[in-house]
């Protein structure tokens, strides 16, 4: 697999130079950098302090919505939280502090993604409920 770092969106989101302690990439971005989605069409960040603040007062940001929780960049391609809203009780300290670090950079667990995709349940989470599922397995059996 190529590495991450050469993606498109993964440059885009490494230029607005957030301090790479203080978010984790969420969503689906979990999944590509397991290898289990080939393709990456946008990024949800989760962040907090210096993050969440470049974040705010960068000039590349596009809009802030929900309440001001949510900052868009790269036409809505990226969008950093300062919460996540979904998925049980997901607290944004231990979301960041516990992902898995791939290429010096925080992607949330599995399992977190899985408990909001299971929350969502929209037809893509389906699948990719399926898919996490599977590979959770394998990986636990191993």
């Amino acid at each position: 697999m190529e590495s991450i770092r050469k993606h498109k969106l993964i440059k885009k989101l490494l230029s607005l130079n957030l301090p790479l302690k203080d978010f984790a990439i969420f969503g689906s971005g979990p999944m590509f950098a397991c290898g289990l989605k080939k393709q990456l069409r946008d990024i949800d960040i989760i962040a907090r302090g210096k993050a969440w603040e470049n974040a705010l007062n960068h000039k590349d940001k596009e809009k802030v919505w929900s309440n001001g929780t949510v900052i868009n960049f790269y036409g809505e391609k990226i969008q950093v939280a300062s919460t996540w809203m979904y998925g049980g009780n997901l607290k944004t300290d231990q979301l960041i502090d516990n992902a898995d670090v791939i290429e010096g950079i925080r992607f949330v667990k599995l399992d977190c993604v899985l408990a909001y995709k299971r929350e969502m349940r929209r037809p893509k989470d389906k699948r990719h409920i399926k898919v996490i599922e599977k590979y959770l397995n394998g990986v636990r059996q191993i």
